[in-house]
């Protein structure tokens, strides 16, 4: 018993003097610094850092289009289905589809039937009316006629003039004739087919003018004014160009979204309706560079930009807007006018570090600030052939 308590005392000395060892030999740490003294040694450590080695290309701006972009079609300007007023057979139908009309020209032709005999019969009883009328006003000069015999003789006139108008006209309407010239696009009844009233005869389309129609947002009809140039690109690989005829007044209630059209001539009826077709609307001229879209990276917000080099050397970052696309590259606009894009390390900078420049094509950097002046909105009744030029 005596040796278990004398082992136990032992080894509890011995712990005891282990852990005092510890912390005896324990050296006290300075307190940590504070976040500014933490910077200040960070940015002695940077400046005493070599600075990162970076490409650079020197790009001048140039004024470029800004477009509004729209997804739209082409479209003919009128369509209708010319219509049988009257009930008869169709003794002629001298178009067919795909037939060149032009206003007048004759689509159906019904049968007279009983029209001309009921002109002839009309003819008749106005010959009579007439005789009656003059009759009782020859009787009136004598005295032997009334004002109300008089009146009686004049309304039986009157009704038979009319009912000649009425059978005239019966008579032209037999033949249906093109409201405007056109294409027949479709035609709705044969020889021999009897029809009554409302009966569609053929179908007849203007396809000269030709529209492109599409629908703009909010924001961007605001920058839309009638007689702007625009151009549209068509499926099939065309380009048209056309003056803007038609801005919405009222929105779509679902795309909140205002109807454009713009007026192409189709003289040579070339164009045909529904091709799909993209519209560029030239609004603004702007200060731009082309630029790689490879080059283009995101700053914390997510928002798209590019980095730069300025005349001090160190990173900026510029937000961008893209204009457009180019066989070799993109339009952008918000950097300097004459700006120093990182080409080359973009990946290994951040804004406000200072960096060692390579420049590809020029030694010297003058940053810009861009001029406001420099982008005005264009004027498009003075402006077209200069928008015409400068769109991408």
């Amino acid at each position: 018993m005596r040796t278990t308590y004398i082992t136990a005392t032992i080894i509890a000395l011995l712990l005891a003097a282990w852990l005092a060892s510890g912390v005896l030999g324990k050296e006290e740490t300075p307190n940590p610094a504070t976040l500014a003294e933490q910077n200040r040694e960070q940015s002695r450590v940077d400046e005493d850092a070599a600075p990162t080695k970076v490409r650079v290309s020197v790009l001048q701006a140039t004024p470029q289009q800004r477009l509004v972009k729209v997804r739209g079609k082409t479209e003919n300007k009128r369509t209708v289905d010319v219509k049988v007023e009257l009930a008869g057979t169709i003794v002629d139908r001298p178009v067919d589809r795909g037939s060149l009309v032009a206003e007048g020209d004759l689509l159906c032709q019904l049968s007279v039937e009983d029209r001309q005999a009921a002109l002839t019969e009309a003819q008749a009883a106005l010959a009579q009316a007439q005789i009656e009328y003059s009759g009782a006003l020859s009787l009136k000069e004598k005295g032997y006629n009334s004002e109300t015999a008089i009146a009686g003789a004049k309304a039986r006139l009157a009704a038979a003039e009319a009912n000649i108008s009425r059978r005239n006209l019966d008579l032209e309407k037999i033949a249906v004739r093109a409201p405007f010239g056109g294409i027949v696009e479709d035609v709705h009844q044969e020889i021999g087919d009897y029809v009554g009233p409302g009966a569609n005869c053929a179908t007849v389309v203007d396809m000269d003018p030709m529209l492109l129609v599409g629908r703009v947002s909010e924001q961007e009809v605001l920058n839309l004014s009638i007689g702007q140039t625009a151009k549209g690109y068509l499926r099939s690989g065309e380009t048209v160009t056309g003056p803007v005829t038609f801005i919405g007044q009222l929105t779509d209630p679902t795309t909140r979204t205002y109807a454009v059209e713009i007026e192409l001539d189709n003289a040579d009826l070339a164009l045909r309706s529904g091709i799909t077709t993209e519209i560029h609307i030239p609004v603004q001229t702007v200060l731009a560079q082309k630029i790689s879209p490879a080059l283009i990276s995101l700053d914390d917000e997510g928002k798209i930009g590019i980095r730069t080099v300025n005349e001090d050397n160190v990173v900026e970052f510029h937000h961008i807007e893209i204009l457009a696309d180019a066989s070799d590259g993109i339009w952008v606009h918000g950097l300097p006018n004459r700006a120093g894009v990182i080409t080359v390390g973009q990946e290994l900078v951040t804004a406000g570090e200072r960096v060692d420049p390579v420049f590809q094509n020029d030694g010297t950097l003058k940053a810009e600030t861009p001029d406001p002046a420099d982008a005005q909105v264009v004027n498009p009744s003075s402006s077209i052939a200069a928008a015409n030029a400068l769109t991408i």
